[in-house]
């Protein structure tokens, strides 16, 4: 069993920095990705990492603002998000890809999710 625990979420000022934590309980590989789901809207890929070889997948719209990040040895992923505007406001969910076999970009491509912390951005 696959268990995975996200932190790091917080009420911020736009133009700020967060720095999201996930930690995997359990297997760890293939892939991991950040989603995130503004209010009313549908899950969106925001980036992915693999486990093996550290390559980075990130959605356009925050391409050059956020920084996906993995430390093997603590089996832990980071989404640094720097720059925040306000249409990043959304729950932010890790998941987990235990086979990477390509695809990263939709919810279906993984196997395990978190919880979900939520990330407010203001002004």
């Amino acid at each position: 069993q696959v268990q995975l625990v996200e932190s790091g979420g917080g009420l911020v000022q736009a133009g700020e920095s967060l720095k999201l934590s996930c930690v995997v309980s359990g297997r760890a590989s293939g892939a991991m990705g950040w989603f995130r789901q503004p209010p009313g809207k549908d899950r969106e890929f925001v980036a992915a990492i693999t486990w093996s070889g550290g390559t980075t997948f990130y959605a356009d719209s925050v391409k050059g603002r956020f920084t996906i990040s993995r430390d093997n040895a603590k089996s832990t992923v980071y989404l640094q998000m720097n720059s925040l505007e306000r249409e990043d406001t959304a729950v932010y969910y890790c998941a987990a890809d235990l086979n990477y076999s390509g695809g990263l970009y939709w919810p279906t491509d993984y196997d395990y999710w978190g919880q979900g912390t939520q990330v407010t951005v203001t002004g």
